[in-house]
């Protein structure tokens, strides 16, 4: 049976904000150092440190917003050691992730300057958990205030004269667990305190992140939202897609047989679930929605790369991965009334990244690929989509099999991501798009798919995945007739 979807492309359900598509970059294994800091005196070609190969590929994609210094680390940090001159700076051990020693080369000033590199907003996460009031508010102060102050003199000392503009501070991050082991209660009293400090200096307006739950402690999100509500502008949620369990084994990133692969897919699309419940709770105290849901942290988590430090969280990216992204971002879509941002953990080298390094060698992966291709729908009308799709079955389990989402740009432009999560069966699928003028002149489109379920890039290999021209599409009438291959991602555009 084929597939039936209808897309409405003269019914617009709001905005897909482009902050969907953020990114994350921990002080955690390779992603800063190595991955995205090389240092000046560096042999790979860099631009005032930022290694050049990685500065291009991320521009590449658009990143609306990175976050950044953690993650756990955001709550052992303490941003005084990470200014002025490098030589000088206070070198710390990084407990949470692998015991090495932090050199707080990487600080406030580089972070702007790679933000202002690639064009991207800076998303800030405070600490809380081993920091105090007074080193939050003059943070912020240093980065922000344009007047006559010992912080702002202090900025100006170190080689930055003007303040940065800076929209988004998270306060505090996973304070239920790596940030303090709080309890709602006394989290929501430390985010009520510590945000009144988050200042607004001069016309710079501070979008302030609380920290929300983790998975489905929809407790947590009750607690937050009734005794703060009014004094956050986004509340975060953390997910990852893990196979396995996390402390015994999360299954392997390339040595994976078919039934992980169903229990992957079935677990990106509980990321539904956990925004309807959370979004329910958010909306008995924001019925407006003015509040954002910020899932600052979601994708894949399998167990390390044999032979690598098990802190440093690096793993492969395979096609698996691609599916999962694609699957979220469609679910992020669907519901952009409450979700106004989403960070993918992490950048480069750790978990499911962007962008893989070796020395001065760099590959994209498979991820790196679906953010390219969807990054068209970055601050686009989302359309009304009604699908009726055949069941991807294994063993006694049955998921959709296909995933879909709509949207238009200002230029009138229609794209249209759809995902065959199905590892063996092609999916034929009717498009009968309403509401514009269809033929075969108009439409183009792109995949990305490949002949095995972990097949993925290497540095000797680097372009076994990779998307190209999507040819399996006729039209007839304003309606598309497409085969999709399994596993696979498609972007149509309509002109």
């Amino acid at each position: 049976m084929k597939n039936s979807i209808v897309i409405n492309a003269d019914i617009e359900k709001g905005k897909i904000n482009k902050n969907i598509y953020g990114h994350f970059a921990e002080h955690l294994g390779r992603c800063i150092y190595e991955g995205i800091w090389v240092g000046e005196d560096s042999e790979i070609p860099n631009t005032n440190g930022i290694r050049n190969d990685v500065l291009e590929a991320l521009k590449n994609i658009q990143i609306p917003v990175l976050r950044w210094p953690g993650g756990c680390f955001a709550d052992e940090y303490h941003w005084k050691d990470g200014v002025g001159p490098r030589e000088n700076r206070k070198r710390m051990v990084n407990t949470h992730w692998g015991g090495v020693v932090e050199n707080n080369h990487f600080g406030t000033h580089e972070f702007m300057m790679l933000c202002e590199l690639l064009g991207t907003e800076p998303y800030i996460c405070g600490n809380v958990g081993s920091g105090t009031v007074q080193e939050m508010s003059e943070w912020v102060e240093y980065m922000t205030f344009e007047g006559e102050s010992p912080m702002a003199n202090w900025r100006r000392e170190n080689g930055r004269d003007e303040p940065w503009k800076l929209k988004y501070f998270g306060v505090g991050n996973e304070n239920w667990g790596c940030g303090g082991n709080m309890r709602p209660e006394y989290y929501a009293d430390l985010y009520r305190r510590y945000q009144t400090y988050v200042r607004n200096y001069g016309d710079n307006k501070v979008y302030k992140i609380a920290g929300g739950a983790n998975v489905d402690d929809y407790n947590w999100t009750e607690v937050l939202m009734k005794n703060a509500h009014w004094l956050m502008d986004g509340l975060s949620l953390h997910y990852y897609t893990i196979p396995g369990d996390f402390w015994l084994g999360k299954g392997s990133a390339l040595d994976f047989e078919e039934d992980e692969w169903f229990i992957t897919m079935k677990k990106s699309l509980h990321m539904e679930e956990l925004i309807k419940k959370h979004g329910t709770i958010m909306d008995k105290y924001d019925p407006e929605k003015r509040i954002g849901m910020i899932i600052d942290e979601w994708g894949t988590w399998f167990d390390v790369e044999p032979g690598t430090n098990p802190g440093f969280l690096y793993q492969q990216n395979s096609i698996r991965d691609a599916l999962v992204a694609g699957l979220h971002f469609n679910i992020f879509h669907k519901h952009s009334d409450r979700v106004q941002m989403t960070n993918i953990a992490q950048t480069v080298n750790v978990l499911q990244a962007m962008i893989l390094t070796e020395g001065e060698k760099m590959i994209l992966t498979p991820t790196y690929h679906v953010f390219e291709m969807f990054k068209v729908h970055q601050d686009a009308k989302l359309l009304a989509v009604d699908s009726l799709v055949n069941e991807y079955e294994y063993k006694d389990e049955k998921l959709p099999q296909v995933s879909v989402s709509a949207s238009k740009n200002d230029e009138g432009k229609v794209h249209i991501s759809l995902c065959n999560i199905d590892h063996k069966n092609e999916a034929q699928l009717e498009l009968d798009v309403r509401g514009l003028g269809v033929t075969a002149a108009n439409v183009s489109g792109r995949i990305l798919t490949a002949g095995s379920m972990n097949a993925h890039n290497t540095f000797e290999e680097p372009e076994n995945v990779k998307p190209v021209a999507f040819e399996q599409v006729s039209v007839n009438e304003n309606k598309l007739s497409i085969t999709l291959p399994p596993m696979s991602v498609v972007v149509l555009a309509i002109e």
